[in-house]
């Protein structure tokens, strides 16, 4: 999706007129940020908090986040949590409410249990940008950015009930219950793969993240289920825990593997065969547009409170394709 840039407006040099465009400013966009120069997005303080500072996905986003704030003026700082864990992420909230930035771009690593704080951060001034994930309180930020993560599993239940050849059983290996985007994509797969009679669906297992544990699950699953034809893996170290598992048991190739996301280990994977599809996201996007909402909320003009982005599909007869090998993730900037 391609970025919004606007070119940020001349302030009149008298007083009377900053306190003017101060004024309209706030009036227009709600309450107002909580610390820089108000009227635009120059100088403004805005905080990024990803859901796992290690992941491609979000250093991908971190990484086209810096560079849209940078061409809009806007002083961005990017942290994020060591692990998918609550526990993990709420002193970095505590540290942002603390430091009362103008706005904060977050990756929820629950729907519920942060809402609190977000609340008390959002209340105090700063502008919310939730990005990938969210909270179930629609009332918590002023937009929201992230992929169509229900689609994306009703596309990776597709390409996988063929690659299956329509028969045997499939199953779901995600991270835990409670996460906005991987319960979506567990959603659409479970779905579509149900108007596949001849599949049939296994329970969904959890592996809290855990390559080990993912790897662990596949192999009991194999045991259990001679006939395993599919696996949809819900997030990238689900994925590399799968393909390592299947590896071991000698089922690569055989048993057909559905990922999400196109990080470098995932690619590996797909050209090795043990990962037959990838559904990737467009985490450069989801950084831009995050960006380009705050900046719209701090001049006063219009935002949109919700902005989906661009999933494609990936296989190996398409991965050289230029436009396609463009949603690969970054490892660095």
């Amino acid at each position: 999706m391609s970025s919004i840039r606007s070119k940020r407006a001349l302030l009149a040099v008298t007083a009377t007129a900053l306190v003017l465009a101060t004024t309209a400013a706030c009036n227009a966009s709600g309450s107002g940020g909580a610390s820089g120069n108000a009227g635009g997005p120059a100088h403004k303080k805005v905080t990024l908090i990803t859901g796992v500072k290690s992941d491609p996905f979000y250093i991908t986003m971190g990484c086209a986040a810096k560079s849209e704030a940078k061409a809009k003026g806007i002083d961005l700082t990017v942290d994020g949590s060591a692990q998918w864990d609550v526990s993990v992420q709420r002193p970095l909230i505590d540290s942002v409410a603390a430091s009362r930035p103008d706005g904060l771009m977050i990756a929820p690593v629950d729907t519920n249990a942060l809402t609190p704080s977000l609340q008390q951060i959002q209340s105090s001034g700063t502008k919310l940008a939730l990005v990938d994930t969210a909270v179930d309180d629609t009332s918590v930020g002023i937009t929201r950015v992230s992929s169509d993560n229900e689609e994306g599993g009703r596309v990776a239940a597709k390409a996988l009930a063929q690659e299956m050849g329509y028969k045997g059983s499939a199953i779901v290996i995600s991270v835990k219950p409670g996460i906005s985007t991987t319960d979506a994509r567990i959603k659409g797969f479970t779905e579509e793969m149900a108007k596949h009679p001849g599949i049939k669906i296994l329970p969904t297992l959890y592996d809290n993240d855990l390559p080990a544990t993912a790897a662990s699950q596949i192999q009991s699953t194999l045991a259990a289920h001679p006939d395993l034809g599919g696996v949809f893996a819900g997030n990238t170290n689900t994925g590399q825990g799968i393909a390592t598992g299947l590896s071991q048991a000698g089922k690569q190739g055989k048993v057909k593997v559905a990922a999400f996301d196109a990080e470098p280990d995932e690619i590996a994977s797909l050209k090795a065969g043990t990962v037959q599809v990838l559904v990737a996201q467009d985490p450069a996007a989801i950084g831009t547009q995050a960006v380009d909402q705050l900046a719209a909320a701090f001049s006063g003009q219009p935002v949109q409170k919700q902005i989906g982005t661009t999933m494609v599909a990936i296989t190996k007869d398409n991965m050289n394709d230029p436009k396609v090998s463009k949603y690969f993730y970054k490892a660095g900037c």
